[in-house]
């Protein structure tokens, strides 16, 4: 069995193309983070719109169900992976905090 064929998102390409099209029609914020989406932008830019299953497709969930789909932005869908959503949104908050701390250090005068 080919990798394709183990990939249930991909044993009905059409059906999934439209859905896709039908979520990146109907939303224009990311469900993970809650900023907006520039749907200009294009794989493999971090910001790009993907569709995301709120039910991961490997716990079950399915990817042609339309209440099982929402957009978000790649990078929120990469840090979501399998988990939950509440799991994403903290791991991004971490990441934020990060940031800020990073961006906030100020320099110590030497002793020298």
């Amino acid at each position: 069995m080919s990798r394709i064929e183990k990939q249930i998102r991909y044993r009905n390409g059409n059906r999934r193309r439209k859905l896709r099209a039908r979520v990146i029609a109907a939303y224009d914020t990311c469900w993970i983070c809650g900023k907006p989406i520039d749907k200009s932008l294009k794989t493999p830019h971090p910001m790009s719109p993907e569709v995301d299953e709120i039910i991961p497709v490997s716990r079950g969930g399915s990817p042609f169900d339309w209440n099982n789909c929402r957009l978000a932005h790649r990078i929120c869908n990469e840090i979501k992976s399998n988990h939950t959503v509440t799991y994403a949104r903290n791991k991004l908050k971490e990441r934020e905090i990060q940031a800020e701390k990073t961006v906030n250090v100020k320099p110590q005068p030497s002793s020298w």
